[in-house]
């Protein structure tokens, strides 16, 4: 493996994905647990996807957001993968510099879509279970397409101004990206100059996106726990629970492993680099492979059109 050499440039044309430091050995076996993930995200999706936009009973607001994380998993999972798979198999660690910057804009802007789709997702529980009877008044399909465009221009209005500060930085390192992929703080390490604004836009991003997301996921949990205690029958507690179920999982797989990575890249400066990089990796590998699994299995209708279709193809 040969790193490219280090020259006084502004931009690049390419950099060097290193892929996981200290685990050249074993790339050729990591693939494979890597392209079986990105397998079953992809099926498990586009599964979720197809059965909720071909079952007319499943055209609701808890669904059409369900659609859309399949949609935005299913990109998370494409900025990502395939390069890390050409990289582990092919030894195809050069990426273009515009490149680079097109997959960190993706990865960033599909993990932000990730976390408001899931801040909805819960205010659709909250109205659910602490005002139902008003729910298909509140939640309108014309209150999710707003929703759905208020989050997606937050990631735009946030994550643009992201990469255009890395446009303007000045590289006189050196090209190797110690990550297997194109993570902003790793790609603003290489600059020369002062980077601070870059780091702290970072950090406003973050803020923004998943602080501002889980307290509110967090206060509507509240909510939703303090009416569930106020129910007079135990039946009753977990049955409203069960609703609540699917959603508390996916946002423990997303946010988790999130928050680990963010935190070790930031204060783990004793950490080992390759933890590093596979808590960044398992983020964005895990929850979109598991996801569908989780609602295929918890959501009955779901479960049901799934089971229906393969049922339709044996015969």
């Amino acid at each position: 493996m040969t790193w490219p050499n280090h020259t006084d440039v502004d931009f690049p044309s390419s950099f060097f994905l290193m892929g996981i430091p200290g685990l050249e050995s074993a790339y050729f076996l990591l693939a494979f647990p890597f392209c079986v993930t990105y397998i079953v995200a992809l099926a498990g999706n586009g599964i979720i996807f197809l059965a909720i936009q071909t079952e007319g009973s499943l055209h609701q607001p808890m669904y059409m957001l369900l659609a859309m994380l399949s949609i935005v998993d299913m990109g998370l999972s494409s900025s990502t993968i395939p390069k890390i798979l050409a990289i582990f198999w092919l030894g195809a660690h050069d990426i273009a510099f515009c490149a680079c910057l097109t997959q960190m804009f993706f990865i960033h802007a599909f993990t932000a879509l990730e976390s408001g789709l899931l801040l909805v997702m819960a205010f659709d529980r909250y109205v659910a279970v602490c005002d139902p009877l008003r729910y298909m008044t509140i939640l309108t399909g014309f209150t999710v397409a707003k929703l759905g465009l208020a989050i997606v221009t937050r990631a735009l209005a946030l994550l643009v101004p992201l990469v255009l500060l890395v446009m303007h930085l000045h590289f006189c390192r050196t090209w190797v990206i110690v990550h297997s992929y194109c993570e902003h703080m790793a790609v603003v390490k290489l600059a020369c100059g002062d980077t601070r604004l870059n780091s702290a836009y970072g950090l406003v991003v973050v803020a923004t996106v998943i602080g501002f997301d889980i307290v509110f996921i967090a206060l509507s949990y509240v909510f939703i726990l303090g009416t569930v205690f106020r129910l007079p029958s135990r039946n009753a507690r977990w049955k409203t629970l069960g609703t609540c179920s699917a959603h508390i999982c996916v946002i423990l797989l997303f946010y988790t492993p999130a928050v680990f990575s963010f935190l070790t890249h930031r204060f783990g400066h004793g950490v080992a680099p390759y933890i590093h990089v596979l808590l960044a990796n398992l983020y964005l590998l895990v929850p979109p492979a598991l996801n569908p699994i989780v609602y295929g299995w918890r959501t009955k209708p779901i479960r049901r059109k799934v089971l229906r279709v393969f049922q339709l193809r044996k015969m």
